[in-house]
């Protein structure tokens, strides 16, 4: 099974329809939802994680993409400064996902982005302000 974390931006002329219900019926996907905004005749934004076979998922962010959103992976939205970042851990104990870790040999922080699911926590713990997210909030 294939599955990705992804960002779709709504319009406010398609916020209203069924666009989930589509990728679960037409495209057999299972989604799990991260993190949404989403108001009646306004633009929204969803983080989703998409699940199933990689033709169906590609089908359908095909399908997403002909309806006129705009659709992208959750990793290109959310980065690690390692400049800026001291490496004090402090983000890694308000990761809910295991995303940002510490290595216990080098002491550095590391980063994996396809594990993140933009709950932003990371960027509130950071004394450095080494965590950026910014999903179009």
């Amino acid at each position: 099974m294939y599955s990705k974390k992804v960002i779709i931006h709504y319009s406010a002329g398609i916020v209203e329809q069924p666009i989930i219900y589509q990728l679960v019926k037409k495209y057999d996907l299972i989604f799990n939802i991260l993190k949404a905004r989403i108001f009646p005749r306004r633009e929204g934004v969803i983080v989703l994680e998409l699940s199933g076979e990689k033709e169906n998922f590609d089908q359908g962010v095909h399908f997403l993409r002909e309806m006129g959103l705009r659709v992208e992976p959750l990793s290109k939205s959310v980065s690690h400064n390692t400049e800026k970042c001291v490496h004090c851990g402090a983000c890694t104990s308000f990761c809910p996902t295991s995303a940002l870790s510490m290595d216990p040999q080098t002491m550095k922080v590391s980063f994996d982005p396809e594990v993140c699911n933009g709950c932003g926590l990371c960027v509130t713990a950071c004394p450095a302000r080494a965590m950026e997210i910014n999903l179009g909030f």
